[in-house]
């Protein structure tokens, strides 16, 4: 397949079991790859072990290129480029909003999620032994939040959002800072998650997945049981028609930074920003429409890509082309909130 082509987009996951061999194969053939994984082991593995033998092919391998993490890596870029100064902080928080039959995920994602936490330390390892210096940061630094608190503009609840965003942003904001020299951007990623019924549903769905992923025996009643450990948000049918006719996402990004002239150090931001990205369904729409338009970006938008190839993140790769606005165009919608000097 790879010979045969251009560009193969791979859809199978868990990636940290079926990606590595599509990678290779695409390498060797000096055919690029972009995949949707939401998994930042494999994708961070990726990097380490092929980006080099990329470069030196000029082919682009690009993970996390679906729902996972496209809104969330171009979000930042967008908001930064949208800000009338200096970016310096970002927060995002995702709502998903459901019809009236709710929601459904397929097991393919629990099994990742499963198999990621199980596995946390050679993530950890890996880490470390990457032995990467710490980016810097300009201005205030971003508060994490509590692992539940209130959003009064979004009226909700929300907690940490456990997907692969944090670490493609952060790996994207290295990239920029050290190949483009942009300052970087601290980023923090949160889901909202309604009242406070929700939240104590979620907790103990949380605690109870925490507690069974650190043994074999309960990662394998995890996979076996989807839908009774998620509390019915994950099984092996997946979402139905209805429920992906009806469901859509909105990502809310709240920027801070700095005016022109003024100075970062030993002063508050004094700019704020609010971006939207806005979608259809995320696990199948939305992701089916970021994949094709990065592939589509990849063939017709070269000239705007980094110049040698390699592994990349979405930003990384499509920081300087035109895939926002081919997003913007096939219902993946970018947008201004708000921008205003505190």
């Amino acid at each position: 397949m790879a010979k045969k082509t251009t560009v193969v987009l791979n859809c199978v996951g868990p990636y940290r079991l079926y990606g590595e061999p599509v990678v290779k194969a695409c390498i060797e053939n000096g055919t690029s790859c972009i995949d949707i994984s939401g998994e930042p082991q494999y994708l961070e593995q990726m990097y380490w072990k092929y980006h080099e033998k990329a470069a030196e092919k000029g082919v682009y391998i690009i993970g996390s290129s679906g729902f996972d993490s496209i809104p969330a890596d171009l979000g930042v870029i967008y908001t930064r480029n949208k800000m009338n100064g200096t970016l310096t902080a970002v927060e995002s928080f995702l709502t998903i909003h459901s019809g009236p039959e709710g929601m459904c995920i397929h097991d393919g994602t629990w099994k990742s999620l499963i198999y990621g936490f199980g596995d946390y330390r050679n993530l950890k390892k890996l880490r470390n032994e990457a032995n990467l210096k710490p980016l810097p940061i300009i201005g205030s630094k971003l508060k994490r939040r509590w692992l539940v608190s209130y959003c009064r503009e979004l009226r909700s609840y929300s907690i940490p959002f456990m997907g692969s965003d944090v670490s493609v942003v952060k790996r994207t904001q290295r990239y920029l800072h050290e190949q483009l020299e942009l300052s970087p951007v601290q980023y923090a990623a949160y889901i909202t998650v309604g009242g406070i019924t929700s939240v104590i549903k979620l907790m103990f769905a949380g605690l109870f997945f925490l507690f069974f992923v650190k043994f074999s025996i309960g990662r394998q009643l995890l996979i076996k049981f989807p839908w009774l450990f998620s509390f019915g948000y994950f099984s092996k049918q997946g979402p139905t028609q209805k429920q992906i006719d009806a469901s859509s996402f909105t990502m809310t990004f709240f920027g801070q930074g700095y005016s022109q002239g003024f100075s970062p150090e030993k002063n508050k931001p004094n700019i704020r920003i609010c971006t939207q990205v806005k979608g259809p369904e995320s696990g199948y729409v939305a992701t089916s429409i970021a994949m094709v338009q990065a592939a589509m970006t990849l063939l017709n938008d070269a000239a705007n890509l980094p110049k040698a190839g390699g592994v990349f993140t979405p930003g990384a790769a499509f920081a300087r082309t035109k895939l926002i606005d081919r997003l913007n165009l096939h219902g993946i919608e970018f947008t201004v909130i708000s921008s205003s000097e505190v």
